[in-house]
């Protein structure tokens, strides 16, 4: 669709020409009474009504009644209830009973059918000429009747009769036997079915299971309860050995936070520790003889049989099978519920998880695998990713190129102490002697092509800093830094293939930015082939070194489901929570690599504007009016600088002083709250806590709520007085601020509330409204509650608590320093690296990011990328885009433009495109309105359920002028006054249409009677003229 045109024009010629219509129209000469009415319709579907119908015809007619029904899949159906004849004559009544089918009246019995969900119901009585035979008949007139259906539940149930045919009867028990089977029951519960990178933190996957539905499956499991026959079998991968007592590996919580049977643990020593508990809260323990090793896939099971629980773990390495078992007789009875409470994998609540990566867990319920060891064969999910392959080759290269700085180390100590350089040396001894020069390298000088970057910027790291001062760590730094400057001066995608190698090698030498930002490259396809695999195996190397961006990337992944993962909520909040507590961790320790995140659109010509550096205009105006005392102008300078917004470069310490300047000099109390908030913590300034108090208590003087909030926080933290912190926050509270919320409801938590004990669903209270107030730390101990449930007060919403999480995680610093650099490249018309930046954030499900991504390759600026690439990379992300919460309406526009063109299904998809107009004309987007318009000039009937939508249903069968008239005056009306112009012409095309087409005919008929009589008509003239005049003397 072609967007609309940005001109301007004065409406009276509209006017006029609605005022000539209408004028017309009234002329017209109505030559027949046909008329019918519904008169009492009912106002939603019933069976049995008696509906009355008014009805009159001219001529001899049909009087036809029809039921319209819309569905949720975009279908409309036109039922035909019931058609009788007109006889010419005064108006009559006729009384019908209303006969509408079961499925639409009634609740689906299996007797009544299922039907799809049903959104709009009219009855429609019309009539018609042409006979009860006719296949088209032109109407004569005709009403509508909106019905409300009901939701299938709220229906009423149909009685049957009591004696059916015995055929019927039959033929009911076969579809019943076809359709209503009993219901699967999952013995073998696949926990975990992928691979889970576990950075040793308190983060890892909550499960629970559900009762069988099953009577009899659901009594031997409770009968198992006091003797349990099942197991557990789960694959791991350990990067290091427990630094603490004990690490989780797989553990059951109950309802009162106990351990239960089975809690699986790693120690420090590398042995398991198992614990089982039994009845009157007893419980028990053992540990394994054998070591779980490092850098190995293995595969422990735990199987319970009664009393007795076997241990058994089996290691792959290089095709060698290692096979250990250990087997334990309980003193006690040992009880296992597997719906009470929660399953956690990795670390958690209490206690952390363990470095490395957890494959697919298995739980056999009621049931013990029947596999031996012997016949345990890796996983395919394990074997694609080719793990240990990826840490071989990275352990060959991190050996040579230590061997190289060892090397090159020793030859700059020894050039150092001779006083000359090698070439120097050799350069004399060439000149001296006249031989011809040879190369003779140590062996540990070869390289490999690709490996001759990484090695001159050892030779060089080396030679500038000395003996054991380079690490391999500063040499894949180097790396990174150099394949972004090639980055950089690159004017197309070729560069992508050059670099990729170095981004590698800077991965294998501990720079997890390197990784992720190749994950990013063989997930996309930008300048490599697109390999899904091998991007998710290095997404997990970063993720599993506690690189933000990377967890984000892999919560994206697996909470929609991206890129052959599967979907998995649970996995996906491990990752989500990981970086939403490091981001409530980072806001309190700024440094200059953290921005603030702003989601600006690259659309947004106004937004761009502002953008500004500390030498922009923008920046040098606010400067001086902050020197003249405007408060305002001195907030936005501080703002801008402690966090590094609008295109401005962290500098805390510059920040602090404008902090300093609006506290003392303009006695601001916005900058009295944030100055004496610097002073508490130390940020940029010497903490000096008793001045902090004084511009706090200034500022709540003042009325600045948040300043309440922080005094209460001083209270409770330097002077423990727990009674005057709560009456503080609660007083904020009530104002609404959502610091003070968040620290209710800690105090609730942890039974800090003076004379109060710990309050869990009290503080689940608070949580709630902190997160509700826009409050990232709420957001996650919000989260953190629906994640396991509140026993009796909260139930479990993981699906809830993922949105929380993410949410808070895309408050992160260090997504908000990758935006900024994308927005940065994009303003120096670096479209290479924009691209690049802005995939990195878009692969990690930013909303903003995914738009921006599109657009680049809409616009692709330069021609930078291949056609193909550009197109296929516009569809992907403006349809990611259009699944936010909150989708930008420019990219629903061109979303349905592309399905309108026929992009990514490869034909068009109207309903689909006037689905994305239609959520677009709902957020008040004028171009939704007008391509809307455009589709139905083109012949596209709009669905019933889009009208409905938006409110215009009971236009689905009038006239087209009608239709056109309401969509473009919505346009027209609209907040955007740029499209005034387009919208009043579109409207003033219907109505010239419309004229054309109502009075096409009298115009042709007075045209050809002047061109007739014109020349009589002259002749009479011509006489009248040449006739003498008498003069009146």
């Amino acid at each position: 669709m072609e967007r609309l045109m940005k001109t301007q024009c004065e409406p009276w010629l509209f006017t006029h020409y609605r005022y000539l219509c209408v004028c017309c129209l009234c002329m017209q000469i109505v030559w027949g009474l046909n008329q019918v009415t519904l008169l009492n319709p009912p106002q939603e579907p019933l069976s049995g009504h008696l509906l009355e119908v008014l009805y009159s015809c001219d001529e001899p007619a049909t009087v036809q009644l029809d039921c319209i029904v819309s569905f949720d899949t975009g279908i409309t159906s036109t039922l035909l209830l019931r058609q009788w004849k007109c006889v010419p004559g005064d108006p009559k009544i006729r009384t019908l009973e209303l006969n509408l089918p079961d499925w639409l009246v009634y609740q689906a019995d299996g007797i009544v059918p299922d039907s799809q969900w049903v959104l709009s119901c009219i009855l429609l009585a019309s009539v018609r000429y042409g006979g009860l035979d006719d296949s088209e008949r032109s109407v004569a007139a005709q009403d509508v009747a909106t019905l409300q259906p009901r939701p299938f539940f709220n229906r009423p149930v149909k009685w049957h009769p009591l004696c059916i045919a015995w055929s019927t009867q039959m033929l009911q028990l076969t579809q019943r036997f076809s359709k209503k089977q009993c219901p699967l029951e999952q013995e073998t519960v696949h926990l975990l079915s992928s691979i889970y990178a576990s950075t040793g933190e308190s983060f890892g996957i909550t499960k629970t299971l559900e009762p069988y539905s099953n009577e009899l499956l659901e009594y031997l499991r409770v009968k198992a309860i006091s003797f349990p026959w099942c197991m557990f079998s789960i694959w791991i991968f350990v990067t290091r050995h427990c630094q603490k007592n004990m690490c989780g590996v797989f553990h059951h919580i109950d309802s009162h936070n106990n351990y239960v049977t089975p809690s699986l643990f790693l120690i420090k020593s590398g042995q398991l520790h198992i614990q089982m508990n039994g009845e009157s809260q007893e419980s028990s323990a053992f540990l394994s003889p054998f070591k779980v090793p490092l850098s190995e896939w293995c595969q422990i099971s735990v199987t319970l049989h009664g009393r007795t629980v076997t241990v058994s773990m089996v290691c792959m390495d290089n095709e060698q099978r290692t096979v250990h078992s250990v087997e334990h007789m309980a003193r006690h009875i040992v009880m296992l519920d597997d719906t009470e409470g929660y399953f956690v994998i990795g670390g958690g609540r209490y206690i952390s998880g363990v470095e490395g990566y957890f494959g697919p867990l298995v739980y056999y319920r009621n049931r013990i695998s029947p596999h031996s060891m012997s016949e345990v064969v890796i996983p395919d999910v394990i074997r694609i990713v080719n793990l240990t392959g990826w840490l071989q080759t990275c352990q060959a290269f991190r050996l040579e190129m230590t061997m190289k700085l060892i090397g090159y180390s020793l030859q700059a100590t020894q050039e150092t102490e001779s006083g000359k350089s090698c070439f120097d040396a050799f350069h004399e001894w060439t000149v001296k002697d006249r031989l011809p020069s040879e190369c003779q390298c140590e062996l540990w000088e070869a390289t490999a092509p690709h490996r001759t970057q990484a090695a001159k910027l050892a030779r060089f790291l080396a030679f500038r800093h000395g003996e054991g001062r380079v690490s391999l760590a500063a040499v894949g730094r180097a790396l990174y830094s150099l394949s972004l400057h090639k980055l950089g001066r690159a004017s197309s995608t070729a560069v992508v293939s050059r670099i990729s190698p170095l981004l590698l090698q800077a991965g294998c030498l501990a720079d997890n930015r390197a990784l992720h930002m190749t994950s990013v490259l063989y997930s996309t396809g930008l300048g490599v082939k697109k390999q899904a695999n091998k991007a998710w195996l290095l997404a997990l190397l970063a993720a599993q070194k506690d690189d933000r961006l990377a967890l984000l990337h892999l919560g994206h992944l697996h909470h929609q489901g991206l890129h052959g993962l599967p979907q998995d909520t649970d996995l996906a909040y491990a990752y989500y929570a990981n970086i939403a507590k490091q981001t409530t961790i980072d806001r309190q320790n700024p440094t200059p690599q953290q921005m603030f995140v702003e989601a600006v659109y690259l659309n947004n010509d106004d937004v761009l504007k502002l953008q500004t550096s500390e030498d922009h205009h923008i920046f040098q105006w606010l400067k001086l009016q902050a020197r003249r005392g405007a408060a305002e102008a001195e907030q936005a300078i501080a703002r801008m600088l402690f966090w590094g917004q609008q295109g401005v470069s962290p500098n805390i310490q510059e920040a602090v002083r404008h902090y300093e300047r609006g506290a003392v000099q303009w006695e601001d109390p916005v900058s009295m709250y944030d100055y004496g908030i610097v002073l508490l913590q130390g940020h940029g300034v010497e903490k000096d806590v008793p001045k902090a108090v004084t511009f706090l208590k200034k500022a709540m003087d003042q009325g600045f709520v948040p300043a309440i909030n922080a005094l209460a926080w001083y209270y409770e933290q330097f002077e423990q007085d727990y009674k005057q912190a709560v009456q503080l926050w609660e007083r904020a509270d009530l104002l609404e601020c959502p610091d003070a919320a968040l620290n209710l409801g800690v105090v609730h938590s942890q039974g800090l509330y003076p004379g109060k004990a710990a309050d869990q669903f009290m503080a689940y209270q608070y949580y709630l409204r902190s997160a509700e107030r826009g409050h990232v730390r709420g957001a996650v101990h919000l989260a953190d509650i629906w994640t396991t449930g509140i026993p009796g007060r909260v139930n479990r919403r993981p699906s809830d608590a993922v949105l929380w999480v993410k949410w808070a995680a895309e408050h992160n610093g260090y997504l908000g320093s990758i935006l900024r650099k994308a927005l940065d490249s994009y303003l120096k018309s670096d479209m290479v690296s924009s691209l690049l930046y802005y995939m990195m954030a878009a692969e990690s499900g930013y909303a903003a990011a995914q738009f921006n991504v599109a657009y680049l390759c809409e616009q692709n600026t330069f021609a930078f990328l291949d056609t193909a690439f550009a197109s296929d990379c516009m569809w992907r992300y403006y349809n990611l885009t259009i699944q936010s919460q909150n989708p930008d309406t420019y990219a629903l526009i061109r979303m349905g433009d592309l399905l309108y063109e026929g992009q990514g299904y490869g034909q068009k998809d109207l309903f689909s495109a006037a689905e994305m107009y239609t959520l677009a004309a709902l957020r008040n987007e004028p171009q939704g309105w007008y391509n809307l318009g455009l589709l139905a000039e083109e012949g596209f009937r709009l669905p019933l359920s889009i009208l409905t939508e938006l409110g215009l249903s009971e236009l689905y069968l009038a006239d087209s002028t009608l239709l056109l008239s309401a969509l473009y005056k919505r346009c027209r009306d609209s907040e955007d006054t740029d499209s005034d112009l387009p919208c009043s012409l579109a409207i003033f095309n219907v109505y010239l249409q419309s004229f054309q087409k109502d009075y096409s005919a009298a115009i042709k008929l007075f045209t050809a009677v002047t061109v007739v009589a014109a020349p009589t008509i002259f002749l009479i003239a011509l006489g009248v003229l040449r006739r003498p005049v008498r003069s009146l003397s």
